[in-house]
């Protein structure tokens, strides 16, 4: 997977290549997927959702760069490998997930896998985790319709978020955003994605939660 998927794409991050060998991504699925774990597209994870493709995960976590010891925020739970990644990498991880049954089976299966310094809760990611900011680090695993501004808020200066922007069931901007130390604003484009839209409270959800994501133009969400 590492090799001929994400490698070959040109993901050059060692701690993120290391850590896309190190964490058992079939753990992460549902029993009738895990034939499938290692391939590059999304997969359903139940409720409506997906576990982003492999080199997705990557990219957004080569664009992180979180140092060993970052505090990181992640908006968007779902099976917990993202988070899993980021951990293996050196970061604590404190993740949100709207869905209460996603938030339950990622917080139990973080803990058997060995993650125990990711923190998952059940709520509105939009506005973020106040309580535990500021943080180095924020990465959004649904598509919003602008960058929430609880989420730039609780960004640490120096710190950087990714998140994907755009249109619901449309195709989205992957976007680096930066905060300087001056708490200066800057956004980078990355790339075209698509991922399901980040939802609110009180809002339908069955359109809910964390993105499948597909690169470019190859739209292989379930």
């Amino acid at each position: 997977m590492v090799r001929e998927q994400i490698e070959s794409r040109g993901i050059t991050n060692a701690q993120v290549l290391a850590a896309m060998r190190q964490v058992p991504r079939h753990e992460f699925v549902p029993e009738q997927w895990i034939d499938a774990a290692y391939e590059d597209h999304p997969l359903p994870i139940g409720y409506g959702q997906t576990i982003s493709q492999p080199y997705i995960v990557a990219l957004m976590s080569e664009l992180l760069q979180p140092a060993r010891g970052a505090k990181i925020l992640e908006v968007g739970t779902g099976s917990g490998y993202q988070a899993a990644i980021l951990a293996e990498m050196g970061a604590e991880v404190w993740s949100i997930e709207i869905l209460e049954p996603l938030a339950k089976e990622a917080a139990v299966r973080l803990k058997r896998v060995g993650y125990d310094k990711v923190h998952v809760k059940r709520g509105d990611g939009y506005l973020g985790w106040p309580e535990q900011a500021p943080f180095e680090g924020i990465i959004v695993t649904a598509g919003a319709g602008q960058i929430p501004p609880p989420l730039v808020g609780q960004l640490k200066p120096g710190g950087r978020m990714v998140i994907p922007v755009g249109e619901e069931h449309a195709e989205q901007s992957l976007l680096l955003v930066e905060k300087a130390l001056d708490g200066k604003i800057s956004t980078h484009n990355v790339a075209p994605v698509l991922f399901v839209p980040l939802t609110r409270e009180g809002t339908p959800t069955s359109s809910n939660g964390r993105g499948s994501a597909s690169f470019g133009h190859d739209h292989s969400s379930p």
